[in-house]
């Protein structure tokens, strides 16, 4: 879905980058991110982590595959993260309004003229990438011709992403044996189905529901958007799990939650990490795996107490990658062991979390 109106990003230092519109004729306002991935973007935008934050892909050619069906299965959306689209806009080089995948039922710019989101072609993400990456992640706005301008440069953190996108009701899916809590602060759907496929019940929670109530095996705590400070009533359902024995995983924002709940403290990266080929090493040991990964916040590991440890370390720039706790069954990763799109080398994590609350 090719407008063919003119379009600008427009960056908070004052750089401007000019395009073509595709997707929904309207503007907005957030903040400017980077995902270097080849593919999977009908996962990337429904992965409720992007709330509030205009997407920019680094790969040159996109929307060649379409989109597919938007198609429910054991109450979960079949080929995406989420029941909705998440980004505010997207912002890519080379827009293939032609699409060819078996599984493809629409184009990718039909797909966002019908969720109300904008997009815009023709630009250098490259640059932009390069921008952010020495100057940090910053706000912009999407500006479409025709269309009223936001007035200001909307800053998404300083709203509480994850009340937004958690879901509003306890919510059960599979029928095994195991019951596993899932505090959901964003969580994507490929999350219950590793945990269904694993033989549990999964449990699905609002961000600020007190889990404690549920009788359970072991608790989940999700990935999900935004400044994990925001969640205060989440730490605090997490601290007093912690004072238990029952194992806790946590994702992304659950690796930056349960540190809070830890006692230890989060700062924003500079310009986070997004993309399918993070390499991280398990501490203490040679074991190193490629993630996926999405996230603008970090765990600060110099203010963990002794009691806990890093889990894994990023090989990049060396920071946190979770933490684990040195006597009980708690632990967290800052990557997606669940992919969906990315590497799956991590998804043994889920049959270890498994095993222990098996036991």
């Amino acid at each position: 879905m090719n407008n063919n109106k003119k379009a600008s990003l427009i960056l908070e230092d004052g750089s401007v980058f000019e395009g073509i519109s595709f997707g929904s004729s309207s503007s907005v306002s957030g903040e400017v991110v980077f995902n270097t991935a080849m593919g999977g973007y009908p996962e990337s935008l429904t992965d409720p982590s992007y709330s509030g934050q205009i997407l920019t892909l680094t790969f040159p050619m996109i929307g060649n595959y379409g989109a597919p069906p938007w198609d429910m299965e054991d109450k979960l959306q079949r080929f995406f993260e989420s029941e909705k689209i998440h980004i505010r806009a997207l912002a890519v080089t080379d827009y293939t309004p032609g699409y060819s995948h078996w599984n493809a039922v629409k184009s990718l710019g039909e797909w966002l003229k019908e969720n109300n989101i904008p997009g815009v072609y023709g630009l250098d993400t490259r640059q932009i990438t390069k921008i952010t990456r020495e100057r940090g992640a910053m706000l912009g706005k999407l500006v479409v011709e025709g269309c009223e301008t936001p007035k200001k440069f909307d800053d998404p953190a300083l709203k509480n992403l994850v009340a937004e996108v958690s879901c509003k009701e306890v919510k059960t899916y599979g029928a095994g044996d195991l019951k596993i809590v899932l505090v959901d602060c964003g969580c994507k759907c490929n999350i219950i189905r590793c945990l269904v496929d694993r033989g549990a019940t999964v449990i699905r929670t609002p961000w600020d529901y007190d889990f404690s109530t549920i009788d359970c095996h072991g608790v989940m705590i999700s990935n999900g958007p935004g400044d994990p400070k925001m969640c205060t009533t989440t730490v605090s359902h997490i601290k007093k799990a912690i004072t238990k024995d029952k194992p806790i995983f946590g994702i992304c924002l659950g690796n930056q939650l349960l540190s809070l709940a830890a006692g230890a403290t989060t700062y924003k990266l500079k310009y986070g990490h997004r993309s399918h080929n993070q390499p991280v090493i398990e501490a203490g040991t040679n074991r190193a795996l490629i993630t996926a990964q999405n996230h603008g916040y970090a765990v600060d590991t110099a203010t963990l107490d002794n009691d806990w440890e890093p889990f894994f370390i990023n090989l990049n720039d060396g920071t946190n990658e979770g933490i684990r706790h040195k006597s009980k069954p708690f632990r967290s990763v800052q990557f997606h062991p669940e992919a969906t799109g990315g590497p799956t080398d991590a998804e043994y994590l889920f049959d270890e979390f498994v095993e222990l609350c098996r036991k």
